[in-house]
């Protein structure tokens, strides 16, 4: 049975996509030129019916209707927040956001909140910087609401938001997989004891990470934290619910319709294969995404708690190396370079010789851990990919979301 129609609450989800459409079509022209003035989406087959849309059709928008694009529903005087996309996978969307729809943002929050048990008695670190990522603002105003202690670490380098989380005793920490080791990093140059502190969970987002296993171990033991995997986007919201068993994440299907697509011939895949993750916003009236392409590659599995994606956010669809009849994603190698002691940062090139993707890797370890790094990708994928060593520090730290992904095929 295909996802859509695995979904016990279908039914009521189609009718508050129906709710959405008659305010959305009678004044968002960007969403009414691609879905027409009336759809019918009375089934599923009648959703899936509906165009797709992507990021570039955003952006292309956005750059015919300065400065905001015309995926917008209401009056400019009706919004209240401003945030824009990271850019890491082309120019930055402007995003506007109304107070209803804020609301909505912080519905879907609580879930996450829930799932990783903060309450008001918890005291969290938000090592983001106060910049317009979407993924900062949402999270601290939902731990704000929820009546915990809320402390910003923007404006800070990284041994003075240790401190600052250390001084005020914070019991949830809020980052990226990447900024946490980083931070763990940092604490060990420094000779403090992470694992003593009083965080008890960290909340992980931005990047995948927070569900590959020896990522969540390091996190876990350098912290003495349980790690959970967030997953949202500017474009969406925040969709991705942390399973507590570390499987991955639930998708919030309260808000969201999601599909799981080939995305090469457009078609649902069976569960348990892989393909890219496609979702639909419910309560976003403002600034809808109905159909949207998120370009990340998730393995789908229909659980008695709800709609699994195993092992979080598998990677990004177009990242996908081809080595010998081999897919690797750039998480599956970062999974192998983990597991290896004696690791650090690194940085993983996909180049093109003749008609066959190879793949290097630049890592920050002795000579010898790269080369059981080497062979464990061997053992692991059956491929001889090079690992050259690198110095300590020879490699950018990064403390929003990581670009350890260099692709040359193009080139």
């Amino acid at each position: 049975m295909a996802l859509l129609e695995a979904n016990p609450e279908i039914c009521d989800r189609l009718d508050r996509l129906r709710r959405m459409l008659s305010a959305v079509l009678a004044a968002n022209d960007f969403q009414r030129d691609r879905l027409g003035a009336a759809p019918r989406v009375d089934s599923p087959a009648d959703f899936r019916r509906l165009p797709l849309c992507a990021k570039a059709e955003l952006a292309d928008d956005a750059r015919k209707n300065p400065p905001f694009g015309s995926n917008l529903t209401y009056p400019p005087e009706r919004y209240a927040r401003y945030h824009q996309t990271s850019g890491t996978t082309g120019a930055p969307l402007r995003i506007l956001d109304t107070a209803e729809s804020w609301e909505w943002w912080l519905r879907c929050w609580a879930k996450v909140l829930d799932a990783c048990g903060v309450t008001g008695a918890d005291r969290a670190f938000f090592a983001f910087s106060f910049a317009p990522f979407i993924g900062f603002w949402s999270a601290f105003d939902a731990v704000s609401r929820r009546g915990a202690l809320t402390v910003p670490g923007g404006g800070a380098d990284s041994s003075r938001r240790l401190r600052i989380l250390l001084d005020t005793g914070c019991t949830a920490l809020f980052c990226t997989p990447t900024y946490a080791l980083h931070l763990a990093e940092t604490a060990r140059r420094e000779g403090i004891d992470l694992a003593a502190s009083s965080v008890r969970c960290a909340v992980l987002a931005g990047e995948p990470g927070g569900s590959i296993p020896a990522v969540r171990q390091r996190i876990a033991e350098a912290w003495g934290a349980v790690p959970y995997d967030h997953a949202g986007a500017s474009e969406i919201g925040a969709y991705g619910i942390p399973c507590p068993q570390g499987r991955g994440m639930f998708v919030n299907e309260e808000e969201f319709i999601a599909e799981v697509l080939d995305p090469a011939t457009l078609e649902p895949v069976e569960e348990g294969e892989t393909g890219e993750l496609v979702l639909t916003n419910l309560g976003r009236w403002g600034c809808p995404a109905i159909r949207y392409r998120t370009g990340d590659t998730v393995r789908p599995r229909r659980v008695a708690e709800g709609l699994l994606l195993e092992g979080g956010i598998l990677g990004r669809c177009d990242e996908m190396i081809l080595v010998r009849s081999v897919n690797l994603y750039p998480a599956a190698i970062e999974e192998v370079i983990r597991r290896v002691a004696g690791t650090a940062e690194f940085r993983i090139t996909a180049r093109r010789e003749g008609q066959m993707d190879e793949v290097d890797i630049e890592l920050e370890a002795a000579a010898s851990v790269c080369g059981k790094v080497r062979q464990e990708i061997r053992n692991e994928f059956g491929i001889r990919a090079p690992v050259r060593p690198l110095d300590r520090g020879a490699l950018p730290r990064w403390q929003g979301k990581a670009r350890r992904f260099r692709d040359l095929r193009a080139a």
